[in-house]
């Protein structure tokens, strides 16, 4: 696990899905005046370069956000996301792109606070220089540490002010960061139940991968969302990521309908072959208040 560097990847079709789930999410918890908090147990650096460094070794951006950056007429969340890839690339061309601490930080409220965890030792300081760099008011909102994130998440739940998203997406180089991520969710939902609960997981050709969202989907809690993106065929060669997915514990009761909207047109944005489809499942374990 502490080998992964998530510059090799950003901007990647996986990021794309997670960062606009991730803004529905945020958008939505600023609906109402009360603050609230942001947790990223798995914060990488907060932002990468795509035209020098780890992004050019296999330039995954140009199967990702490079395929949305000059799309017209796309759905209005989608759309939404896209234009804060824009302003973070200022009135230039595409060459840098965000992380998740970025979007939670661009997004959040002053009365917000975000808690970002990376263990990392080369990206743990590059994460505070970034932020620092980028935000003016990043020491005053941000709590940064270098440690394992699922090992401190109990420690910090409930938050203060009784709302919260906790967005988890560990690199699963580890094999036990499938059952890791189980337990996580278990915990944190014994503890903080009303939370919301954003868990990101490759499609690869390993067992645990297949497995990890019905794992998921059993654990108590009143509501859950499933959305599933497969960008091509999955291959008989090698353990490639063909797709990615991200469960959402607690999930806004609008989020469902607009992934309903937007999942087709990503869908067909991104594919790299004809069998890249998408899934979006939801459940509700009792009625709405």
């Amino acid at each position: 696990m502490l080998s992964y560097r998530h510059a090799f990847h950003a901007g990647n079709h996986a990021d794309v899905l997670k960062h606009f789930v991730l803004v529905q999410l945020l958008d939505y918890f600023n609906q109402k005046d009360k603050p609230y908090w942001v947790v990223d147990t798995h914060a990488g650096a907060g932002a990468y370069r795509l035209d020098e460094g780890y992004a050019t070794r296999n330039a995954e951006h140009e199967y990702g956000i490079s395929r949305l950056w000059n799309r017209q007429n796309l759905p209005s969340a989608l759309q939404r996301y896209l234009d804060l890839v824009h302003e973070f690339n200022g009135s230039g061309p595409l060459r840098r792109y965000p992380g998740s601490p970025w979007f939670a930080l661009r997004l959040m409220r002053p009365a917000d606070r975000l808690r970002l965890f990376e263990l990392h030792s080369t990206d743990a300081p590059l994460l505070a220089e970034n932020l620092k760099r980028l935000f003016t008011d990043a020491t005053k909102r941000v709590v940064i540490d270098q440690a394992d994130g699922f090992l401190h998440l109990k420690s910090i739940l409930p938050p203060p002010p009784k709302r919260g998203l906790v967005l988890m997406d560990p690199a699963y180089e580890d094999k036990r960061d499938y059952l890791r991520t189980v337990m996580a969710l278990k915990e944190s939902l014994a503890r903080f139940p009303t939370g919301t609960f954003a868990i990101w997981y490759p499609q690869i050709r390993l067992g645990d991968a297949r497995a990890l969202p019905e794992k998921l989907k059993k654990l108590p809690m009143k509501s859950w969302l499933h959305v599933r993106l497969s960008v091509c065929a999955e291959s008989n060669e090698g353990p490639g990521m063909f797709g990615s997915g991200m469960f959402v514990a607690n999930p806004p009761w609008t989020l469902g309908d607009t992934l309903a909207a937007a999942m087709p047109c990503l869908t067909e944005a991104l594919r790299q072959d004809d069998a890249a489809t998408h899934l979006l499942e939801h459940h509700e374990n009792e009625s709405r208040a």
